[in-house]
Formats: C-alpha cells, sequence, structure tokens
C-alpha cells in the first residue's frame, strides 16, 4: 500500500485525554502518597520488613508526580517542549523508575506475603530489615540500569521548541522498538509470572490450611485484589500497546500502511493515561501490604467522627457530650 494512502493519525488525541489525567492523578497521588509517607516516617525507629517495601513504592510514585506539572503544561501548549532535551529526558526516565519501580517492589511485596504464609517458620526468622534495605538498594539500581538506555535516544527536535517524544524520533524507532521488547520481558513479563506464582501458592495454601492467622488471610486477598487491578488497568495494556504503537510507526517508516495504526495509536495514549494511573492506585497497598498505615488510618478517623459528634451535638441544642470517658479512652489510642 502506497504511504500516501495511509490513514491520518489523531496526534492531537493525548493533547485533550492526558492533561486531565494527569492533574487528577497529581492531586489524588500527591495527597495520598503524602499521607502514607509521612504516617511510614513517623514510626521510622519502629519500620518493619514490608513497610521498607512500601516506603520505596511511595518514593517511586512522589518522584513522578513531580514531573506531571510539566507535562501538562507540554499538552497545553499543543505538544511544544520548552524546557530543554535534558530535562525532558529527566522527565520521562522518572516515569519509566516510577514504572517499572512500582512493579519491582510490588513484586517483592507479592514474594514476602508468600515467605510469610507458605514458609512462616523455615525462612521468615531469617529475614531482618536489613535484606528488606538490601533488596530495595538493589531495585533501585535494577530499574536504574534497565532505564538509563533510553536517556541515550532522541527525545527532542534539535535546539528548537518542539515535540517531548515518550519513546525517541523516527529515525530510531527500529532500534527502539528491540529495546522495548527486552525491557518488557526483563522489566514485566519476569515480575508479572513471579508475582503470580507468588499468590497462587499463597491461596492454595490459604484454603488449604485453617492455621492462618484470619487478619493475615484478608489482607493477603485483598492484596491479591489490588495487584490484579494494578496489573489488569495500569501495566498489561501499556506495554502490550507501547510495543504495537512502535510496530506501526515501524511500518510507517518501511512505507507499509495498516488500517489500525490511528486506533492503536489512540489506545496507546490512553494506556498511558492508565499507566500514570498507578501512582494514586499504588496509596491502596499502604493500606494492606503496610502493617502500621491502616491503624493509623482507623484512628483518624474515630478522631473525626468524634468531632463530628461533638459539633453535632453542640448545634443541634441536645447536651453536648463533654469529653470522652475514661472507659471510651483506651479505645481512641488503641493503635
Amino acid at each position: 500500500m502506497n504511504s500516501t494512502a495511509c490513514p491520518r493519525i489523531s496526534f492531537d488525541f493525548s493533547g485533550r485525554f492526558l492533561p486531565p489525567v494527569y492533574i487528577l492523578v497529581f492531586i489524588i497521588g500527591l495527597v495520598a502518597n503524602g499521607w502514607g509517607l509521612k504516617t511510614l516516617l513517623r514510626n521510622w525507629t519502629k519500620l518493619k520488613i514490608i513497610n521498607m517495601f512500601v516506603f520505596n513504592l511511595g518514593l517511586t510514585d512522589v518522584l513522578y508526580l513531580l514531573t506531571l506539572p510539566f507535562l501538562v503544561t507540554y499538552h497545553f501548549m499543543e505538544s511544544t517542549w520548552i524546557f530543554g532535551d535534558t530535562f525532558c529526558k529527566i522527565t520521562r526516565f522518572c516515569f519509566n523508575l516510577n514504572l517499572y519501580g512500582s512493579i519491582g517492589f510490588l513484586t517483592c511485596i507479592s514474594v514476602y506475603r508468600y515467605l510469610a504464609i507458605v514458609h512462616p517458620v523455615r525462612v521468615m526468622g531469617r529475614l531482618t530489615l536489613t535484606h528488606s534495605v538490601v533488596i530495595s538498594v538493589l531495585v533501585w539500581l535494577l530499574v536504574g540500569v534497565q532505564s538509563l538506555p533510553d536517556m541515550f535516544f532522541t527525545k527532542t527536535y534539535g535546539s528548537k521548541p518542539g515535540k517531548c517524544f515518550e519513546t525517541t524520533s523516527k529515525s530510531y524507532v527500529e532500534d527502539y522498538l528491540k529495546y522495548s521488547l527486552g525491557w518488557t520481558l526483563t522489566g514485566f513479563c519476569i515480575p508479572l509470572l513471579i508475582t503470580l506464582g507468588c499468590y497462587g501458592h499463597v491461596i492454595l495454601t490459604l484454603y488449604r490450611t485453617n492455621s492462618t492467622d484470619k487478619v493475615m488471610k484478608q489482607r493477603s486477598l485483598k492484596l491479591l485484589l489490588i495487584l490484579i487491578i494494578l496489573f489488569s488497568v495500569c501495566y498489561i495494556p501499556y506495554h502490550i500497546l507501547k510495543n504495537l504503537n512502535l510496530w506501526s510507526r515501524v511500518l510507517q517508516k518501511r512505507r507499509t500502511c495498516r488500517g489500525w495504526f490511528n486506533t492503536v495509536y489512540i489506545a496507546h495514549q490512553i494506556s498511558r493515561g492508565l499507566a500514570s494511573l498507578n501512582s494514586a492506585l499504588n496509596p491502596l497497598v499502604y493500606l494492606h501490604g503496610s502493617e502500621d498505615v491502616p491503624a493509623h488510618l482507623r484512628k483518624l478517623l474515630r478522631q473525626s467522627r468524634e468531632r463530628i459528634n461533638l459539633r453535632f451535638s453542640s448545634t443541634s441544642g441536645a447536651a453536648p457530650v463533654a469529653k470522652i470517658t475514661d472507659e471510651d479512652q483506651p479505645r481512641t489510642n488503641m493503635v
């Protein structure tokens, strides 16, 4: 098929779709991650093994969230990048650190849950906070090494303000596709298989034994549900459509046209927005992965409910509750 017959690609779609998503993710993600990290830091001296992974998960989110105002500005200016080539690469690098760092630390949390439930006696006594710190450093290094080659690909047009490519320019798209496929295998497919294997074994163990703590069962099942949502919504569509979109660009470069080019491009832009949602959804892991955050949240909700009841009693003319009785006080501060 002749290149002149290629269907028009709706490049303006990303400018309409991504900014509202980025703004929403920025607000929700910054508030939720900020609160979660603050709660973990408050109990820093009592930080536990799994909390270390949750803490690093939050750091990857904050790192990416701080770049979103620049991306929103970029799309509002009709895809004109005014912040320079170096900062364009840093922005894309932060996205990759967030995406694959999140996958890495979620995998660590899954392995920890597997060890805690399937091998509680044999392994858990030997794991310490030092081990989780070392593993976290290794995850950061591995993700950084995987993401570093991306910074050597062209991201902008010359010295003039222009596009800030998510991947690279047309000239290097074939090489980038090869890099992306390898990256998808090592940074996404292998961690996904590890996570599925861990939770598959966890589910079997939970249903075969009655001795497992009920709270641990509920927390593990809820965490499994969150991971299914994260991988199904944020990670799987992005990796499939990213590589399909790169392949369509390779075909266009070879002057080969297909009718699905525009559909794949639009679907890929939607998957980019969904991938950024992981920074707003990851805080759910605080509630079911961390051991301190849920208790702190329950305490805040209980205190808020008590304040609302006191205010309602005073405005309605009913006899106000002057103070919390000594009998109730331990329940307020029990966490």
